[in-house]
């Protein structure tokens, strides 16, 4: 049985390929259970629940939240931000929902911010600046949640660079501004009080928003979670395609000892095209309640 727990959509946010396209591929690579979670947005949950029925595939209500967190004993006790993934939620549940809401406007209060930023650096360059309309062209770029990955599109197509991560590596590190700040606490509310589970994601993912910002000893990312997490959290994400086995056995036996449940997927962003990818057992699937004769 193939699960995959973790899919970005363009609907949503910073995926390449429409829910359809995606719900169709999954079919063609005999994914049987899928959760679509894209960034702090549940605006396709409808949509996917309904593709996955026309499929005949297993779904399970996802999202992606960033979460601002810092622990006293690393990083100098500075903030970093860590990504959560909620499942099994109520997507009519009402205080979500307003809060999803309003970190998307804000998301577009941060678009100009980082665009004047960007504005600054092209002018020590003698480059032309980004106008309001340039903004517009950006946001009718987005189908889901509006993000840095859209601007690195939009700069692209305006030869200001020739990939995402010279975007990244050349402006939008720099002119970064931060995100609307949503704590531990709040997020895990949130999807409880929607009758849904928070798993800690991708926490040994190298080159994303992971643990590794903090520490990369695997014990002491462990000891970050065991000091503040675990009243938050339901479970952690260890299957991951930038987990290795080692980064997967830990979690696992860490996971067990704490009594928390375990997860997995591929993070596709369909660039490339990895669903299904992540080698993840049925157990995952039965801590969901999917206990079909397929299992």
């Amino acid at each position: 049985m193939i699960i995959d727990l973790h899919i970005h959509s363009r609907d949503g946010s910073d995926g390449r390929m429409s829910l359809e396209e995606i719900f169709a591929e999954a079919s063609n690579r005999s994914i049987a259970l899928i959760s679509i979670t894209d960034h702090d947005s549940i605006q396709g949950q409808k949509k996917a629940r309904a593709l996955a029925e026309h499929y005949g595939i297993d779904y399970i209500t996802g999202v992606e939240l960033n979460v601002t967190f810092a622990h006293p004993d690393y990083n100098n006790g500075k903030s970093v931000s860590l990504d959560f993934l909620g499942y099994a939620f109520d997507i009519h549940n009402q205080a979500l929902n307003e809060k999803l809401k309003s970190i998307r406007e804000y998301r577009e209060v941060r678009a100009a911010k980082i665009l004047e930023n960007v504005n600054s650096e092209l002018a020590k360059k003698n480059l032309p600046l980004f106008t309001h309309k340039d903004l517009e062209a950006i946001q009718d770029s987005v189908d889901g949640s509006f993000g840095r990955p859209h601007i690195a599109n939009y700069m692209i197509k305006k030869g200001l660079v020739e990939n995402k991560q010279e975007a990244f590596d050349r402006y939008l590190v720099k002119c970064n501004v931060p995100k609307m700040p949503l704590s531990l606490a709040e997020a895990s509310n949130l999807i409880r009080q929607a009758g849904g589970k928070l798993f800690l994601a991708h926490p040994n993912n190298p080159n994303g928003t992971s643990l590794v910002a903090i520490t990369s000893s695997l014990a002491g990312q462990q000891q970050c979670i065991a000091d503040t997490m675990l009243d938050y959290i339901d479970g952690i994400e260890c299957w991951h395609t930038r987990h290795d086995r080692k980064t997967t056995e830990a979690y696992l036996a860490f996971a067990h000892e704490k009594g928390l449940l375990v997860s997995g997927g591929s993070d596709c962003h369909q660039q490339p095209l990895i669903m299904g990818s992540a080698d993840i057992p049925i157990c995952v699937a039965r801590q969901f309640g999917y206990l079909t004769e397929i299992l």
